[in-house]
């Protein structure tokens, strides 16, 4: 399942989770870290889980929920969440402040105590976290890499600027961890939401160096987000060549071959089932 547009949603305000589907994006975030202040955890907690514990709430895309770092909050985190009902809905997690593997299998452990047998995202948003990008993409329940470049901005003391050159080396090295690892690359929010343009080349920018999907704001970002993910017409139909041409190659037992005169081999391929998944991932928007 493509995940181009991650949105997330405060986990305290129940009108805003159950209308999160409708916004479009391939995966809905209900945040307990940043968008819900410390007095109101366990007010998000219940809402959450009063969400998805309905039955009437069963949306066509990804749900994820953005536990507060590991320890005893995400502890309490899985505890509302989880329970009766709950557990059908969610798809994912979302671990912030990721820093090292142990942090992951501590989550994993947690998760395992509650038969919840779902994917991690790892969002790496501060020095360590990045420079142990690769061993936290190997976990096993790991599916994806998130880049956070704000945090990541306050912990080393740079300062933000519009060209992003101060955090590039950082989100290079974390979709470059992913790749190695085959999971998902996500890159860092657009903080401006009235800046739609700075976000369509943000996020053209991040297709250039390998991103996956990039996460959002506010819902008016996710049409944007979308739409430069979604492939042109002429690169499906390459791809869709190019898939063809592998199939009989296959039936030939030929590993390498040629398509509209260019020699293809796995790493094209790839390209071609990422090209198509993204424009299936169009067409069920």
């Amino acid at each position: 399942m493509a995940r181009r547009t991650l949105l997330f949603t405060p986990g305290d305000r129940p009108e805003m989770l159950r209308k999160a589907p409708s916004a479009g994006a391939d995966v809905i975030v209900f945040d307990l870290e940043d968008a819900v202040a410390p007095g109101r955890k366990d007010e998000a907690r219940e809402a959450i889980h009063a969400v998805l514990a309905d039955p009437e709430f069963a949306p066509d895309c990804e749900v994820c929920v953005r536990l507060n770092p590991t320890g005893i909050a995400a502890d309490d985190d899985l505890s509302g969440v989880l329970g009766e009902g709950a557990g059908e809905t969610l798809d994912s997690v979302m671990l912030p402040k990721t820093e090292s593997p142990d942090d992951a299998e501590t989550l994993v452990r947690l998760l395992d105590e509650r038969d919840a047998d779902v994917p991690i995202l790892a969002l790496v948003e501060t020095a360590a976290g990045v420079l142990a990008a690769r061993e936290i993409a190997a976990v096993s329940a790991v599916d994806a890499l998130a880049f956070g470049a704000e945090d990541l901005s306050a912990d080393v003391g740079a300062t933000r600027t519009t060209e992003g050159t101060e955090v590039l080396y950082a989100r290079e090295h974390v979709v470059l961890a992913a790749s190695a690892a085959g999971v998902d690359a996500i890159d860092t929010i657009h903080t401006d939401i009235e800046d739609t343009d700075g976000l369509a080349e943000a996020t053209e920018f991040a297709i250039q160096l390998g991103y996956d999907g990039k996460m959002t704001i506010h819902p008016a970002q996710v049409p944007v987000v979308n739409e430069a993910f979604t492939p042109d017409p002429d690169r499906i139909e390459w791809a869709e060549r190019v898939l063809s041409a592998k199939r009989e190659a296959d039936a030939d037992d030929r590993g390498v071959f040629r398509v509209d005169g260019e020699m293809v081999d796995a790493p094209l391929v790839a390209q071609a089932k990422r090209v198509l998944a993204y424009a299936r991932a169009a067409d069920e928007a």
